[in-house]
């Protein structure tokens, strides 16, 4: 067994591992229901799971081009999923789109206040 086929063992391995990531992140948009679930299902397991497959290409081109190549790909990855769901999720908080039931901590109750309120009640009825 040389060193080709390993790397190319693992390349595979990593490719189907980040393929079954993105596969539940496509399946947690379909079947949770509500907006903070569905970015937790869309955000986690699709960032590794990119991030396995550009490993996965990166071992199985062996190149530094494919490194530097992947290199960006990851950054960009790691600095737009969770911001991007950061701001769905509060423009669904604001548009009132969550489940408010099964929030354990409401810490965004005091941006969605009235001016002038006192603060004792937690969300401003609609």
């Amino acid at each position: 067994m040389t060193i080709e086929s390993v790397l190319d063992t693992i390349a595979l391995v990593l490719v189907l591992i980040g393929a079954v990531l993105c596969l539940t992140a496509t399946i947690g948009l379909l079947r949770w229901p509500d907006v903070p679930s569905r970015l937790h299902a869309s955000t986690k397991p699709q960032v590794l799971g990119v991030l396995l497959i550009v490993i996965a290409v990166a071992l199985s081109l062996r190149t530094w081009e494919a490194v530097a190549f992947g290199i960006p790909i990851i950054l960009i990855q790691f600095a737009t999923a969770p911001l991007a769901a950061h701001m769905v999720g509060r423009a669904a908080y604001r548009n009132r789109t969550t489940d408010e039931e099964n929030l354990f901590i409401d810490e965004l109750h005091h941006s969605t206040e009235q001016p002038g309120s006192t603060g004792a009640q937690s969300r401003p009825e609609s």
